[in-house]
């Protein structure tokens, strides 16, 4: 495909090959399309530099005089790209770490929108390979620095899987340097970034979906509209005020020009900048229903661990005796009166250490300390699975003080490579620390409602909480408060803590439920249903949380519309996508169209007005 100005030719009386001069380019502002050329692109980055001596020449006969000599040519018009693209790079990629920036446990969220309008103007007007690099050196990076927490395993997978999610940030480009062509591309372009976040969330292998915008705003003008349509429309709300400022900023620049300031011009700008500021505001006006049907006391225990890192279970029995003991501690104090007697008490994920069905000792340690406080306790334990021999499952196990274990939840969506290995028999021979998740864990197959005490909670363990559709199945299912069960202590003081924290805030706000996040080494927390964290723990300290948390009834308009909301958003991403490719081939056909007419030959075998311009531009010496 063409991609620079057109340099075909009529020829010349003798046989030669003459070429228009090209026109200079004009000077594009900073995110403005570049000027498309007759072939209809809107760079020359690949244009074949002909008078390049170094390039394939072919003799009247159209035979090759030297098929080696392309070859430095095109290498030094890749070094060439390579240089006139270094600074966009630079740019994306700048751009990239000050979008994690806005991530816990920094916390700033304006940055997500500097880096969204970045982005857009960084790949508006390129062609769809350079928006995908571009896309490339933005997503890359912006992983790297969110997901540096699991440098705990190696940094080869923090760049590994830093990489791999890039790769749905690349194709993000690609969709906005297309779509940037279009009427209204600020529109298309936030509808994109929903989009991106849709296929991340379940490709492959049940998705990861760390690093949504709306996780970056879930203490924001914007976490409101969670109740409206969930995380998808908190995304779509933060991207298309990010684009809305790229098309204000773009409009700005143009206005430095004299000639450029137009009525409709200034129209154009601040009509954008005002839209930003009224859609970034706009979650101000959105009710968050708070109001409790009733209350119910509990307790928190964060029991600790005795290391942080991969290595953090130690010795056998030991997380469970120290959940045992924090809990026979606030037994005492509330056998003391220092302390109200709860209704219920949270113990996190892998609080048990042992399987308490298969191992006596384990199970006896549990039923002493619930029997001690004398209400049920939500343990978290890892099961050996009933009939499927080598799977193990994740549970959240209801004890009771007279009964003992009773309904139980297991995770549905265990984590891969960590919680099971796809391809195990292949890949673990070629990546051997694989070899150090020794059982795979086998996924549940129903929500995780469950009557603890006087209270109906909906149980959801660890990186769950991440995903739409398991907080909202599990309300819907008749949840009226949540708690994530979760176990941090690999990533303990990276950070990570923070971010699934930052989840149960949005997820509250979502659904108009408390959440509680109980976690064996921090961050523990009560999260009220406007998504304002009531309490917290300390990371690797051991501490008992107490309160009453509200439990509600009422679902939200989320909850009724579930996915349709981000299923409309990315399908519109997409056709506008297909719309502007549709668009470009029909004007390059047109085009194409009519510099053929325009070459035409005439009765006399010359070309219609073209004849002489082209004597007049070949070299000196090559006129007859």
């Amino acid at each position: 495909m063409a991609s620079g100005p057109d340099t075909t030719s009529a020829s010349a009386p003798n046989g030669s090959r003459a070429r228009k001069a090209a026109p200079a380019a004009r000077r594009s502002a900073p995110g403005e399309p570049a000027r498309e050329s007759r072939a209809g692109t809107a760079s020359s980055a690949d244009t074949s530099s002909s008078a390049d001596p170094s390039s394939n020449v072919t003799s009247d006969a159209g035979q090759p005089t030297d098929k080696g000599a392309g070859r430095p040519g095109r290498m030094r018009r890749l070094a060439a790209l390579a240089r006139r693209e270094a600074r966009r790079t630079g740019l994306a990629a700048l751009s990239g770490v000050v979008l994690a920036f806005a991530f816990p446990p920094y916390g700033i969220w304006p940055l997500s929108l500097v880096a969204v309008a970045a982005l857009s103007l960084l790949t508006r007007g390129r062609t769809i390979r350079q928006g995908a690099w571009l896309g490339l050196a933005f997503g890359w990076p912006f992983f790297v620095v969110l997901l540096k927490w699991l440098h705990v395993v190696g940094w080869d997978a923090t760049i590994g899987l830093a990489f791999l999610q890039g790769l749905f940030v690349l194709g993000l480009g690609a969709g906005l340097a297309v779509t940037s062509r279009l009427p209204a591309w600020p529109l298309w372009g936030a509808c994109l970034w929903v989009t991106e976040e849709f296929l991340r969330d379940r490709l492959p292998f049940g998705g990861f979906s760390w690093g949504r915008l709306a996780f970056a705003n879930t203490s924001s003008p914007y976490t409101p509209l969670a109740a409206l349509g969930g995380a998808p429309l908190v995304t779509f709300a933060v991207a298309l005020s990010g684009t809305l400022l790229a098309a204000a900023a773009l409009t700005g620049w143009r206005l430095r020009s004299r000639p450029a300031r137009t009525t409709r011009a200034w129209a154009t700008g601040l009509g954008a900048l005002g839209l930003a500021g009224a859609i970034t505001v706009a979650g101000f006006a959105v009710p968050v229903p708070t109001k409790a049907a009733d209350t119910v006391r509990i307790a928190v225990v964060q029991g600790n661990v005795q290391q942080p890192g991969m290595h953090f279970l130690g010795r056998p029995m030991q997380i469970l005796n120290n959940h045992v003991e924090a809990t026979l501690d606030l037994a005492e104090r509330i056998k003391q009166g220092k302390e109200p007697k709860p209704d219920l008490v949270i113990w996190p994920e892998n609080s048990s250490d042992l399987d308490p069905y298969k191992w006596p000792e384990a199970g006896d340690r549990i039923d002493e300390a619930v029997k001690a406080v004398g209400v049920p306790v939500l343990v978290g334990a890892l099961v050996d699975h009933p009939t499927k021999e080598g799977y193990v499952e994740n549970q959240g196990i209801v004890w009771d003080p007279k009964k003992g274990p009773g309904a139980s939840y297991t995770k549905q969506h265990p984590v891969p490579f960590g919680e099971y290995v796809p391809f195990r028999d292949q890949l673990s021979k070629v990546i051997t620390r694989l070899q150090q998740v020794p059982r795979d864990f086998y996924p549940g197959d129903h929500t995780g409602v469950l009557q603890t005490g006087p209270a109906r909670l909906g149980d959801v363990i660890c990186f769950e909480v991440a995903y739409d559709e398991i907080p909202r199945d599990t309300v819907k299912d008749g949840a009226r408060a949540l708690v994530v069960q979760t176990n941090n202590a690999t990533y303990g003081r990276t950070g990570q803590p923070e971010q699934q924290l930052a989840m149960s805030q949005l997820r509250a706000v979502e659904h108009g439920r408390a959440v509680v996040t109980a976690a064996t080494s921090g961050i523990s927390a009560i999260v009220s249903p406007d998504g304002t964290v009531q309490q917290r723990t300390e990371e690797f300290t051991q501490d008992v949380l107490t309160g009453d948390l509200p439990l509600r009834d009422e679902i939200t308009l989320a909850d009724h519309v579930g996915a349709v909301p981000e299923w409309v958003i990315a399908i519109v991403g997409v056709l506008a996508c297909a719309g502007a490719l549709l668009l470009g081939r029909r004007t390059r056909g047109g085009r194409t169209q009519a510099r053929t007419a325009t070459e035409t030959p005439d009765a006399a075998g010359h070309q219609d007005g073209t004849d002489e311009q082209d004597r007049q531009a070949q070299p000196e010496g090559q006129h007859q």
